[in-house]
């Protein structure tokens, strides 16, 4: 039996763009022919595509002519342009987190630290509400790019929760290390936000998707979130930070620690934390308090493999982990990092569902209730962590049930 064919394009060509072509090239079952790329800047889109001897597009338009699925691999501020887009010419399109954003209103006075946090709630709903409108009408749809709900342990948690009937009491999750890699994170006006948003978005969509497995195996209706109450800070920020060099501290009107304490709609809890001040790599895990059993999902770090190097420049040619600050002692050293943060097995299960109509696991619903519960925690910390109403999205407000 012969592969079905799903062809693809990429748009944007930095760092979310270097691992989807990665992913790609992992797809088994699927042939996926990667068409080309696309990017605003055209010189970064040329040296990618010649890297990877694909074709350079001089426009949006003319890789929609050519592909199936498009990956949005942009700023957040461009991320509903881009799906939308793709949407009215009947595409898929695998959308980079956060879904969508609020990057301010354009002027040059706009600062994270002094808007309403009312105005990035009622922007980012109305965001969403767009890219769900298109594709309500479109006979495409959006896979959210949430590598944690792929995550070989979530998905072992997955089938624990199905399997069993267990009721979820407590999530507490985290994400966190010493600091984006990206220039443009530093500034709200880019990224629609801090680390609340900006790592926070992973732990939470996690447990939101937990939370929706749970309700989804015992009568068919998905748990969602109703409240949450939230802090932010910015501690690299403080006047008496004492910068030591290990710890990125140029943000500009960001928060680089937050908490999120979710309440469901059955009473239940999850406590998400994210942070940019965490030395040592990156902290990424989910821990599951349920009636039936008590799981511990370590993302990164994890033992599958550790290794001791008694001297910095014996491995000054190896990749041990990412965001790690020496290569000397022990290492927590992943044989394959990007296998246990789950990159490949979301595309892998995208184009599954685009070639096959596989069901999907993280949708454009998810990924919805997700930016209404960070800007509704922005608004909470705001009003010094009071608890904040949270709205949700139902499969009435898009393409397809979940």
């Amino acid at each position: 039996m012969s592969k079905i064919t799903v062809r693809a394009g990429i748009v944007g060509a930095g760092f979310s763009a270097r691992f989807h072509y990665e992913a790609l090239r992992r797809v088994y079952g699927v042939q996926a022919d990667v068409r080309g790329v696309y990017a605003l800047d055209r010189e970064q889109a040329a040296a990618y595509a010649a890297e990877r001897d694909i074709t350079h597009y001089d426009s949006l338009e003319a890789l929609l002519d050519e592909v199936d699925v498009v990956h949005c691999c942009v700023l957040v501020a461009g991320h509903e342009e881009v799906a939308v887009a793709a949407l009215e010419r009947d595409k898929f399109v695998i959308v980079e987190k956060p879904l969508t954003g609020y990057c301010g209103d354009g002027t040059e006075a706009f600062h994270g630290d002094t808007f309403p946090k009312e105005d990035a709630l009622a922007h980012g709903l109305a965001s969403v509400e767009r890219m769900l409108a298109a594709e309500k009408q479109s006979a495409g749809r959006i896979f959210y790019a949430e590598n944690w709900v792929y995550a070989p342990a979530i998905q072992r948690e997955r089938e624990i929760l199905e399997k069993t009937g267990a009721q979820i009491l407590w999530i507490h999750a985290e994400e966190a290390h010493s600091g984006s890699h990206n220039p443009t994170y530093a500034y709200w006006k880019y990224s629609g936000g801090g680390v609340l948003i900006g790592k926070g978005c992973h732990p939470l969509t996690a447990a939101l998707y937990l939370k929706r497995v749970e309700g989804r195996a015992r009568d068919g209706n998905p748990i969602r979130p109703k409240t949450v109450s939230a802090r932010t800070h910015a501690l690299t920020r403080l006047p008496n930070f004492r910068d030591e060099g290990h710890i990125r501290r140029d943000y500009y009107d960001i928060d680089d620690f937050s908490m999120m304490h979710v309440v469901f709609e059955d009473n239940t809890i999850a406590t998400v934390f994210a942070s940019d001040i965490i030395m040592g790599g990156i902290h990424n895990w989910l821990e599951v308090a349920a009636n039936n059993h008590r799981t511990i999902c370590n993302i990164n770090p994890n033992t599958a493999m550790q290794a001791y190097n008694p001297r910095e420049e014996n491995f000054k040619d190896i990749y041990t982990v990412e965001k790690i600050e020496t290569r000397q002692g022990w290492t927590n050293m992943p044989p394959d990092e990007d296998w246990f943060t789950g990159y490949p097995q979301e595309i892998q299960a995208f184009y599954q569902t685009a070639a096959y109509g596989d069901p999907l696991e993280s949708d454009s619903l998810l990924a919805a209730d997700s930016i209404s519960t960070m800007y509704s925690a922005y608004v909470s910390s705001e009003r010094g962590g009071a608890e904040t109403p949270i709205r949700t999205f139902g499969p009435e407000d898009c393409g397809e049930a979940s």
